[in-house]
């Protein structure tokens, strides 16, 4: 029989490898971005499957590891993968996976993920920061009783990507020469690729970037008060926008191209966040 824990049980467990550590930042990667994770320091790593009742990815390119360590001196919890919903994951899978992070002492939440491009000018290999969100998902992983030990029954999503953090990445970018356009990220289910038609009203919606994930942990983290940022990798132009064909193993290729610049600014920017 599987053992399910509490988010704070999940982190007292977690913890017991060394009991003094305490995060600032949690920090998840997306398809393709794992290696981010070879900057941080001083670290242990824990494979999801280890942790009793974590939810556990299945897609190539989300290696499924927990990280604690230090990137640039600052502590922090790297997930090296996360889950969907196309996987079949369920609202408790998204609490449990952000909710230890709270308890892990995490005050922001910063996330990267890979997009399709609705813009041809911003192609392959380039960087979003994202400024809001659409959600065309079926569901809000907060349905059901409210736990109040967490946050509340009614919560706001203006600014739910914290704009302090993104003046943060963004003059950090500057400072590195990094292109850093923001954009509204539009979220569908998945896991087939949008069509042409969906990519056309999705422009209209005023969208700039489309995926398949995040906004279920952005609605969770909101929820018990956590900062978010999230930067998303580019790795295709999506439907009807090019004759290149859309392929998962492409989303690896380009996500894996753009980690370079994607974890200096991470690296850059993770000190004055931190003490944001």
């Amino acid at each position: 029989m599987t053992t399910h824990f509490s988010p704070k049980q999940l982190a007292q467990f977690i913890l017991k490898r060394q009991p003094d550590f305490k995060a600032k930042i949690g920090i998840i990667l997306g398809s393709g971005l794992a290696d981010i994770a070879d900057k941080i320091t001083d670290s242990f790593s824990i494979p999801y499957a280890e942790l009793p009742g974590f939810p556990v990815s299945s897609v190539v390119g989300h290696h499924g590891k927990m990280i604690l360590g230090y990137l640039n001196k600052i502590p922090v919890v790297c997930c090296q993968g996360r889950v969907h919903l196309y996987e079949g994951m369920q609202a408790k899978d998204f609490k449990l996976f952000i909710r230890t992070l709270k308890c892990l002492g995490c005050h922001t939440l910063i996330m990267t993920n890979a997009v399709g491009s609705l813009n041809k000018k911003v192609g392959p290999g380039q960087l979003v920061l994202i400024s809001d969100h659409i959600n065309l998902h079926p569901m809000n992983p907060l349905v059901g009783p409210n736990d109040e030990e967490f946050g509340p029954r009614f919560f706001s999503m203006d600014d739910a990507y914290d704009p302090n953090v993104r003046r943060i990445i963004q003059q950090a970018a500057k400072k590195l020469s990094i292109p850093l356009k923001e954009g509204i990220y539009v979220s569908v289910l998945g896991p087939n690729f949008e069509t042409p038609a969906e990519i056309r009203t999705f422009q209209q919606f005023g969208a700039d970037v489309v995926g398949m994930s995040t906004i279920p942990e952005v609605i969770v983290a909101r929820h018990c008060r956590l900062k978010v940022a999230v930067i998303s990798v580019v790795t295709n132009l999506a439907a009807g926008l090019s004759d290149e064909p859309i392929t998962h193993e492409g989303t690896v290729h380009f996500a894996a191209k753009a980690s370079h610049n994607l974890g200096q600014l991470l690296e850059s920017a993770i000190v004055p966040i931190a003490d944001e």
